[in-house]
């Protein structure tokens, strides 16, 4: 996809922080964004840098994440294809407090905070729904903390693979496919474990019959036996459990 062939207003209209403007202000809050390209590895923005908008990534994979004062990287959030980011930093005044870098070739809208506000000006609706929007980002965050304080690596591993599935669906008991965003590295960072402690969890369910791995692709045999074993926190042998580090909450 070329940004030069990018129909931005029509973009917009599908997202649910924009759809229900009008052609006319779609058009104006397009002309305050611009389309950037990027590759694997290019930076989005670094900690400290001035925001004044925020950011969509259109397809693609973006991580935001910080670096403690020895050089270990914490990644705090990965934003896939119709998500957005930035958007309460740019509301502050204050500068990005962390970094977002692209993990692929991934094509970015970037929102100007003058075209958000002319839009708020216009309908109070969309400042609700950028409200309600911000709501459900410090909801995941408070999730995060309490995940990283009070559950077992285990059962955060057990808690990602589920995250989007049915678990009490029609039918708890069929399977569902899950392909990983990204490399292991990365997610393990995201949940605050080592890599090879997530590789070891992942393969521990495998044995157990619980799921089946093919590369990226994670095949959740059963949903309800999946989730039952991460609720009851099932223990895993003394030699494998030392391996998981202490929480790192931000």
């Amino acid at each position: 996809m070329e940004p030069r062939s990018f129909n931005v207003p029509r973009y917009l209209s599908v997202l649910p922080l924009f759809n229900d403007l009008n052609p006319i202000e779609l058009s104006q809050v397009a002309a305050g964004c611009q389309l950037r390209r990027l590759a694997r590895g290019d930076m989005v923005f670094h900690v400290g840098d001035a925001c004044h908008e925020f950011h969509v990534v259109v397809t693609g994979q973006v991580k935001l994440f910080v670096l403690s004062p020895d050089g270990h990287e914490k990644v705090v959030e990965l934003i896939g294809p119709g998500h957005s980011f930035g958007e309460a930093i740019m509301f502050s005044g204050i500068p990005y407090i962390l970094s977002a870098q692209a993990l692929a070739e991934t094509l970015q809208l970037t929102v100007g905070k003058a075209a958000v506000i002319d839009a708020i000006k216009h309908d109070h609706r969309f400042a609700l729904r950028m409200l309600a929007s911000m709501s459900r980002k410090l909801h995941r965050l408070i999730q995060d903390v309490e995940a990283y304080a009070l559950h077992s690596g285990l059962q955060r591993v057990v808690g990602y693979l589920l995250r989007e599935q049915p678990v009490n669906g029609d039918d708890p008991e069929a399977a569902h496919t899950v392909t990983l965003p990204v490399g292991k590295a990365v997610i393990a960072s995201r949940l605050s474990l080592t890599p090879e402690y997530f590789s070891r969890v992942l393969h521990d369910l495998e044995a157990r019959g619980l799921i089946e791995i093919d590369r990226r692709e994670i095949r959740i045999l059963s949903t309800k036996r999946l989730a039952e074993f991460g609720m009851h926190g099932c223990s895993l042998p003394p030699s494998f459990a030392a391996v998981e580090p202490r929480s790192f909450v931000m």
